[in-house]
């Protein structure tokens, strides 16, 4: 199920997180869902960004440099009062907890949290803030590639092809990403998930595998751009 806006455009996510790192893993995730993030590093920043960027709910660590979450939430509610806000908190303190729910924000996951959380929790507050689903084809397209992500079938030009979970995975990514440079760090991140250790030649061996299974006897579709990443594009 897709969320959307009232007016069918992708919702927005303000993501206030002072740890870059972590910062730039839930905005990967978040874009993975096709929602428009913008970050703030800063309170000051998240305010300003909030009257900007008009999201449709805030992500909102509750230890900022300059101030802390709760007054982040103040000022964003003085003119946004109903923007759905989902706490981050490293302490899992009771205290905490009901001084961000009694402040007026929505819900809270506690650091370390899965990423798959964040995005679950934020999907229930926007279904119940408005944002409207849509029912999504299941097929993704590229050219005379297709996959059908729910029955896990993989043809190119009508031809059925058989892929490992991991070759699935890469390939779905890609299609889902058609005529981006995926950087390898990129690829790591998403296939191969935000704690996997390995090195960046994994990348390159499971593209081979994909290339002699999806390439093979037929016109590339699978590039590499030296110094860049992997693009998916239709052939011709």
């Amino acid at each position: 199920m897709e969320l959307l806006r009232p007016d069918g455009s992708p919702v927005r996510v303000l993501v206030v997180e002072d740890e870059a790192n972590i910062s730039e893993l839930i905005s990967m995730a978040l874009r993975y869902e096709g929602w428009e993030v913008r970050t703030a590093h800063t309170g000051t920043k998240a305010v300003s960004a909030a009257k900007e960027f008009r999201p449709d709910a805030v992500v909102l660590d509750m230890m900022l440099p300059d101030f802390d979450g709760l007054e982040v939430l103040r000022r964003m509610r003085s003119s946004r009062p109903d923007i759905p806000v989902l706490f981050l908190t490293a302490r899992d303190s009771v205290e905490d907890r009901v001084a961000g729910l009694t402040a007026g924000g929505d819900d809270y996951v506690t650091k370390p949290f899965s990423l798959e959380e964040v995005v679950a929790r934020l999907r229930a507050l926007m279904r119940r803030a408005g944002a409207r689903q849509t029912v999504t084809s299941s097929v993704l397209v590229v050219g005379d590639l297709e996959m059908d992500e729910d029955s896990r079938e993989v043809t190119r030009a009508g031809q059925e092809i058989n892929l490992t979970a991991t070759e699935f995975e890469l390939l779905r990514y890609l299609m889902r990403n058609p005529r981006r440079v995926l950087s390898k760090a990129q690829i790591l991140d998403r296939v191969w998930n935000y704690d996997f250790g390995g090195q960046a030649n994994v990348v390159e061996l499971y593209i081979s595998y994909l290339r002699k299974k999806i390439d093979a006897g037929h016109e590339p579709m699978i590039h590499t751009m030296r110094g860049a990443g992997y693009v998916l594009k239709p052939a011709g």
